[in-house]
């Protein structure tokens, strides 16, 4: 069973800057992808920013520029450095990974969220 624990988010005003982190843990082989995801009220949940293992990024266009991705192989964690914040960044953001555990089975799994609230 693999467990994603997620860390950061909180209250800031527009123009701040927060950090989001996830640790992945449990019974890993290898990770494929990570990713962050966020769910604003009344809205849809929505990709944010994904990496590759290997390091390739991809950004939704809404935070392009503002947000940056990264993860730690070793540690098995992402993160996400959210800039320039916004009113309209306020949401539950999820943290995803595309686990392969150690009877090599592949499994999607996800975090439990972390709210962010951007003040204006």
């Amino acid at each position: 069973q693999v467990q994603l624990v997620e860390s950061g988010g909180g209250l800031v005003q527009a123009g701040g800057s927060l950090g989001l982190s996830c640790a992945a843990s449990g019974s890993i082989f290898r990770i494929r992808a990570m990713g962050w995801y966020r769910q604003a009220p009344g809205k849809q949940r929505e990709l944010v920013a994904t990496i590759t293992s290997g390091g390739s990024t991809y950004y939704a266009d809404s935070v392009k520029g503002r947000f940056t991705i990264s993860r730690d192989n070793a540690k098995n964690t992402v993160y996400l450095q959210m800039n320039s914040l916004k009113p309209e960044d306020t949401a539950v953001y999820y943290c995803n990974a595309d686990v392969q555990d150690r009877n090599y089975y592949w499994t999607s799994g996800w975090g439990q969220g972390t709210q962010v609230t951007v003040s204006s």
